[in-house]
């Protein structure tokens, strides 16, 4: 792996509420993208406020930014997430048997639930003032069957699944170079070759899943994802573009 990102800032911290929520704080602040990790959380979230169990050891950090582009355009940042986050696992274990993604934003390993991300931002007028990605990753232990909901994936920890120990620092060391490279083919080339890596990696694609939005509850056969990012699922009766969803395999 390549040194630490030129341009992009490094916040260590030892204990914090939750990374995104500093993000929030010092976004005003920010000269460039800037990497928050906290060592401990208490009160780590993930995705429509659940708590994120965060035991110490694991790994939990934001990237924070001021992006420019238009709200749907800075949410394929996710993509650029994931594939980072697939090649920070790879650099950590010198293999990528077992790595998967999931739509719309986790990490499988070997079919369990190993790393997710949580996008949020603020601004007005469709303009954004800071966007954030929190990432959550089980390197040294996983949640309990209790801790996540009914029907959720297995939770899995790296070192569990492969016997490798990685501190959340040295985690970070291999996520931001791998992040920086797929932000700039995202910036110079668009959604195109961040979207066919995506589905190379993809868990499930072409396979019978279930996506759950907020109003209902549809299961059909994982197409592909579009040029927008939506989830494509084909049913008996139609082809449906989500742009939001719970999926369940």
């Amino acid at each position: 792996m390549t040194g630490w990102p030129e341009g992009v800032g490094r916040r260590v911290l030892e204990e914090v509420d939750s990374t995104n929520a500093e993000a929030a704080r010092i976004a005003g602040t920010l000269s460039g993208p800037e990497w928050i990790l906290a060592l401990r959380q208490n009160a780590a979230r993930g995705r429509r406020g659940r708590p994120w169990a965060n035991p110490d050891g694991n790994f939990a950090a934001t990237l924070a930014m001021r992006p420019t582009e238009s709200p749907d355009k800075v949410a394929l940042r996710s993509f650029v997430a994931s594939l980072a986050l697939f090649d920070a696992f790879v650099g950590a274990t010198g293999r990528s048997e077992g790595f998967t993604l999931k739509w719309p934003n986790d990490v499988l390993l070997n079919g369990g639930k190993l790393a997710g991300i949580l996008l949020e931002s603020a601004g007005s007028g469709g303009g954004m003032s800071y966007f954030a990605i929190g990432i959550g990753v089980n390197l040294v232990s996983a949640p309990t069957a209790e801790q996540v909901e009914p029907g959720a994936l297995r939770p899995v920890s790296l070192l569990s699944e492969t016997g490798v120990r990685v501190t959340p620092e040295e985690f970070l060391d291999l996520l931001a170079p791998a992040y920086a490279r797929h932000e700039a083919q995202f910036i110079t080339y668009g959604f195109a070759p961040i979207r066919a890596a995506w589905l190379d990696r993809a868990a499930k694609l072409g396979e019978v899943i279930t996506a759950r939005t907020t109003r209902n509850e549809m299961t059909g056969t994982f197409e592909t994802v579009d040029e927008a990012g939506n989830l494509v699922l084909t049913t008996a009766k139609s082809r449906h573009a989500i742009p939001a969803a719970e999926v369940f395999f």
